[in-house]
């Protein structure tokens, strides 16, 4: 399966890049993992026309509004894209102001990581966790317990 997470910004952080280079190391078994970094805008809608250009397979927007699921719901989910043909997911992630409705319309499918805030550079970091938590369970892992 082939996975890109398209996110507007850059991790600034030492520790936030350290994070994201281990899940991504992990994550190479399992699929061919893209991160897509875009510069923030002047406007939402600015931001989504660029975003737009990247989106390919089944899109997730990363948003408050899109639907929060347990860890094995999210892994039974992606197991059934894949099952049904679809090789290629994007995921997205906006800037600190979110994501322009024209992303959240378009998007296959709308997740919410949580009901909490968290810095969204941060989300890059639980999303890539997430992600890998979904190939493990789906191959049996001892990584989800």
């Amino acid at each position: 399966m082939k996975i890109k997470i398209i996110c507007v910004g850059k991790l600034k952080e030492k520790y936030l890049v350290d994070a994201c280079e281990e899940y991504i190391k992990r994550l190479n078994i399992y699929c061919k993992l893209y991160i897509i970094e875009l510069p923030e805008m002047q406007t939402l809608n600015a931001e989504a026309e660029n975003i737009l250009k990247y989106i390919s397979g089944y899109s997730i927007a990363l948003c408050v509004e899109g639907e929060s699921v347990e860890s094995t719901a999210f892994a039974d989910k992606i197991d059934k894209l894949g099952i049904n043909g679809i090789s290629e997911v994007s995921f997205i992630i906006g800037s600190s102001d979110g994501l322009s409705d024209i992303i959240k319309t378009s998007a296959n499918y709308k997740l919410s990581m949580s009901k909490l805030t968290f810095p969204h550079q941060l989300a890059r970091v639980m999303l890539l966790e997430q992600i890998y938590r979904v190939f493990q369970i789906n191959n049996n892992g001892k990584y989800h317990k």
